[in-house]
């Protein structure tokens, strides 16, 4: 019996990492996940966020798979090739950016593969990047491209010419216009179904 049970907590722990099943519906995902919607939420009263961009960046940077990595490059025989870089995690938060959030947030101790902290990290940035870059709460296609070249590499233009990031960015605002409008469908719901406190 004990063995049974066992198995039985390291399958539902395993279950529980899984990406949701409807990753089109904003709803659908917070229903499957009630404490995604606490954390979320979380996170825009801390950081000012909504919690459709959090969303739509995660979804766009790891498919919602928490220990997500860059594929490896090739290597030699039958030795492994090198990670681009250091991204991980649902955020795909680098070493560096996940220091300085740790920094900001005050707390060493939040982890990249967790949802908690990855999308509170994901607000934090998005709120950077409105301080230094002077963007819109609802500008979602600067924000992912700012995520993704870095506040100076914004700055710079550094996006432009990469019709392929381009082509990201845009599919990223429209992900997060989409969640924006189903979740003013059914936040009032989740807030009543899963209470925040």
């Amino acid at each position: 019996l004990g063995s049974v049970l066992t198995l039985t907590l390291v399958v539902s722990g395993c279950a529980s990492i899984e990406p949701p099943q409807r990753v089109d519906d904003a709803c659908a995902i917070f229903g499957e996940r009630p404490s995604w919607w606490r954390a979320a939420k979380r996170a825009e009263d801390r950081w000012g966020t909504p919690p459709a961009l959090q969303l739509a960046i995660i979804r766009q940077e790891s498919s919602f798979t928490h220990n997500a990595r860059p594929p490896r490059e090739d290597g030699f025989l039958f030795f492994p090739g090198r990670r681009p870089s250091s991204a991980f995690g649902y955020a795909q938060a680098l070493d560096g950016t996940w220091e300085e959030y740790q920094r900001a947030a005050g707390d060493s101790g939040v982890d990249r593969d967790e949802f908690r902290d990855a999308t509170d990290f994901v607000a934090w940035y998005v709120s950077v990047s409105r301080s230094r870059l002077n963007l819109g709460v609802t500008d979602y296609r600067d924000h992912y491209l700012a995520y993704h070249e870095g506040h100076g590499g914004f700055s710079r233009g550094t996006y432009r010419g990469k019709s392929w990031l381009m082509d990201v960015a845009a599919r990223v605002h429209v992900t997060a216009q989409t969640y924006d409008r189903q979740l003013d469908r059914c936040e009032s719901r989740l807030n009543r179904r899963f209470s925040l406190f």
